[in-house]
């Protein structure tokens, strides 16, 4: 959950989970559906499937005990090298070097790593970096050492170098200056339409398929006829996107498309930029006896 999210956000969501889904097998168990009902607003829905997948294989693989060797670790859904070894060192106090943001700051600035840390050669440059500090024993207090520096201390906009624990080991000549990174991709931007259609107290939506895959959607349009009556903007890796909802017409239901009651809207995953459309509009229509759970 941690991953391209910050702390604050996701604490509310980790307690939720832990009570829906206490134990490996509890989430091997359950259905990607609830999976991602359980994680809708944190985003980068990718995270959850892998989590899913990962509960499974653990259960089937490794009769339902997360295994302690970094390699079988990597073997998992979605845990590459940085996961892997924080889990071995963080559950299983194993001496092994970590790289995430904040550590990554404090080791390109005490080795004056110039090459940007988002390149092959920069990353491989910090993890080499990294095992040369990791001591043999007590490296899970070493490393939350680390982090915290980096977060507290070695920060990225004007660091607090006249407190620097290890100001003396530091090679860069301006701390400030470091990390550096490849230039970021243009954000592009685009405009999608949706439409919105009730009847009664039900709505029409379509299952996603590539960006939200598995969840639920108001219904793609290919053409507008009038103006839209919600109109809203969200990120999306590097793109802008414009989510524009129009009043839907009675067309011909496709095989992805079903109606939902106001009441099952709560128990099925749906985006938030959609989720939050389908609330304003109902409000907008209906008052406010309507409340699909906001994320």
């Amino acid at each position: 959950m941690l991953q391209q999210t910050q702390a604050a956000t996701v604490v509310p969501y980790y307690n939720r989970w832990l009570r829906r889904f206490p134990t490996v097998r509890s989430l091997a168990a359950t259905t990607e559906s609830d999976v991602l009902h359980a994680w809708q607003g944190l985003g980068y829905y990718t995270r959850a499937r892998n989590l899913h997948r990962c509960g499974k294989m653990i259960v089937e693989k490794f009769g339902g005990r997360l295994p302690n060797d970094p390699d079988e670790l990597k073997s998992l859904p979605g845990i590459g090298l940085y996961t892997a070894n924080a889990i071995a060192v963080f559950a299983f106090d194993q001496s092994l070097p970590i790289v995430e943001a904040n550590t990554a700051r404090v080791l390109s600035r005490l080795f004056n790593i110039r090459a940007p840390i988002d390149s092959t050669s920069g990353r491989q440059k910090l993890w080499e970096a990294s095992a040369k500090l990791v001591p043999q024993k007590g490296a899970r207090h070493f490393q939350n050492a680390m982090m915290d520096l980096g977060a507290l201390i070695c920060t990225a906009h004007n660091p607090c170098c006249q407190i620097c624990p290890v100001k003396k080991f530091c090679r860069a000549d301006k701390p400030a200056s470091l990390p550096r990174k490849r230039q970021r991709a243009r954000t592009i931007s685009i405009t999608e339409w949706h439409c919105f259609r009730t009847s009664g107290r039900t709505i029409l939506l379509e299952r996603c398929r590539q960006r939200w895959r598995g969840m639920w959607m108001l219904p793609k349009i290919q053409q507008r006829n009038s103006a839209p009556i919600h109109r809203a903007q969200f990120s999306f890796t590097h793109h802008r996107i414009t989510l524009e909802v129009f009043r839907g017409r009675s067309n011909r239901l496709t095989t992805r498309q079903r109606w939902f009651s106001c009441h099952q809207l709560n128990r099925i995953p749906i985006p938030s930029p959609h989720r939050r459309a389908i609330i304003d509009l109902f409000i907008a229509e209906r008052g406010a006896g309507l409340h699909p759970q906001r994320s």
